[in-house]
């Protein structure tokens, strides 16, 4: 049976994208791959009792009256998916020897606690904080839709923002003179991008940055409850959602994409599933490929040859009989560098493959929320995260598996000894569970070229005017995807609403 809107892919953007078209009276169907929805933003249960989110650690633009909450009160989800807030007096916790910062949601805190750390340079500290400040408005001025009258009443903003259109985060920190100490603990975030800040884009980073300032937040029944619902609209409102179905080709007349051939991977069954309109969630590029580039016009192929993202290297673990907030943890996340010179870590890591002494992100769900627990009583989660190389692992991976357990496992205790030696003394002794991903087991189980973690890289060619969008130059065929919008929680949200805007013409997300 045709349907009004066949969406291939069920990322986050397609959730969105889907929940809102069902709830708008559209007929929905949705195929997804994998045997969870969600694409990183699903969740999985290992030995029947721990749950772990395959990316997602914290999110942004949840308050009132921004993205997502406009989203979640359109679906009437807004009470029933709710949001706890990281310490706004620390929501990143950056650790390296010697240093130590936390920073806090107030841009002024922040200048104190720099210019506290690096007395001698705070004139610079000021004016880099409040250039991050302007950067940010005039990026808001210039997303889309741009209205005409905030341009104009805000042009030397705009025209300012501009400026940094082909800027890497370090080109601004150079411009500004900020100390090397001061550069990488602005920047340990980083791996909430997996770039260091001679590769990453300015915008990119102000996005984030000043994002998690205004608000940083964790769901407080975890994000399978913000999957399980999205879907829930769109199940109640006629719709389906059809799990281990995959999409193996489309069928295109001319310059119509018509629907999909799909696999069902339990019966492996081919069958034929058409729509007014196709909406493409699985990777633009990947998408295109399989359509035919050259069916694509000359611009849309231009925007589609991005280079994707770096992947990443994951440890999801269990602690027993031992509290966390004992040892410094809480509604916060830390970030970990053992070298002040963040580009040269990276570089060793990713273009190296050597983890000796590495830089990584911790988070601990289970201390996030006490609403629904994610393991026994008796245990808590926590997870570490860094950087790793697609073809180094996948090569690994083919040539020799032992090998490729053992490098894994050479990552992970590299981890644990700088956790043991900073953090958690004793941590060896109270972990119950563990298990790690590589790039390739992204690429297994969320489907994503080359493992890669964000879509397209998120460098400047990446983030400027030319970027990938929806439009496809195809008919009734659009693109909704981190890729072709923008990655994370937030911004995927943002990017299937927009799209739900445009196709619709019910407006509910707010300017700014």
């Amino acid at each position: 049976m045709k349907t009004d809107y066949l969406i291939v892919g069920s990322g986050l953007s397609a959730l969105v994208f889907g929940a809102l078209m069902a709830k708008s009276g559209k007929k929905v169907q949705i195929l997804e791959a994998h045997e969870y929805p969600g694409g990183f933003g699903h969740t999985f249960t290992l030995a029947k009792k721990y749950k772990f989110n395959a990316q997602l650690h914290y999110v942004w633009d949840c308050g009132e009256g921004y993205t997502v909450n406009r989203v979640l009160k359109h679906l009437g989800l807004d009470k029933e998916v709710t949001f706890e807030r990281y310490s706004p007096d620390g929501f990143d916790h950056m650790r390296m020897p010697g240093y130590s910062l936390d920073i806090p949601s107030e841009p002024e805190k922040l200048i104190q606690r720099l210019s506290t750390l690096f007395p001698e340079h705070t004139n610079n500290i000021q004016r880099f904080i409040s250039e991050v400040q302007k950067i940010s408005q005039g990026l808001k001025i210039l997303s889309p839709p741009i209205i005409s009258t905030e341009l104009f009443k805000h042009f030397g903003v705009a025209l300012r923002t501009l400026m940094y259109l082909n800027s890497t985060l370090q080109d601004v920190f150079d411009k500004f003179k900020l100390p090397q100490a001061a550069q990488t603990l602005l920047a340990l975030q980083w791996v909430d991008f997996l770039l260091p800040p001679n590769q990453l884009s300015f915008y990119a980073w102000v996005i984030l940055f000043t994002g998690y300032q205004k608000g940083a937040f964790y769901p407080t029944k975890h994000f399978e409850h913000v999957i399980n619902s999205l879907v829930k609209v769109i199940t109640e409102n006629n719709g389906e959602v059809l799990l281990n179905h995959e999409v193996t080709n489309f069928i295109v007349t001319e310059k119509t994409v018509n629907g999909v051939i799909a696999t069902d991977k339990i019966t492996h069954q081919s069958h034929e599933f058409t729509g007014d309109t196709i909406i493409c969630n699985i990777d633009p590029k990947k998408a295109a490929q399989m359509i035919g580039m050259k069916k694509f016009s000359r611009t849309v192929r231009n925007k589609l040859d991005y280079d994707y993202s770096p992947s990443n290297y994951m440890a999801y673990c269990v602690v027993k009989d031992i509290d966390l907030r004992d040892y410094g943890f809480g509604k916060w996340n830390t970030f970990h560098i053992e070298n002040h010179d963040l580009n040269q870590t990276f570089a060793q890591m990713y273009e190296k493959n050597d983890f000796s002494h590495p830089s990584f992100a911790i988070t601990t769900p289970t201390l996030l929320t006490s609403e629904e627990r994610d393991c026994p009583e008796d245990c808590q989660i926590i997870e570490f995260l860094t950087v790793a190389n697609y073809n180094y692992f996948n090569n690994l991976q083919q040539r020799d598996k032992k090998a490729y357990r053992q490098k894994k496992d050479e990552i992970f205790e590299s981890i644990i000894d700088i956790v043991e030696k900073y953090y958690i003394p004793n941590f060896r002794k109270h972990l119950v569970f563990k298990v790690t991903g590589s790039p390739t087991t992204n690429e297994r189980f969320c489907w994503c070229p080359n493992g890669n973690s964000y879509g397209s890289n998120l460098t400047p060619k990446n983030m400027g005017i030319g970027r990938l969008n929806h439009q496809t130059s195809l008919n009734h065929f659009y693109f909704c995807n981190a890729s072709s919008g923008y990655p994370g929680f937030a911004p995927t949200f943002w990017t299937g609403a927009n799209l739900y805007q445009k196709l619709s013409g019910d407006m509910i997300l707010a300017k700014g």
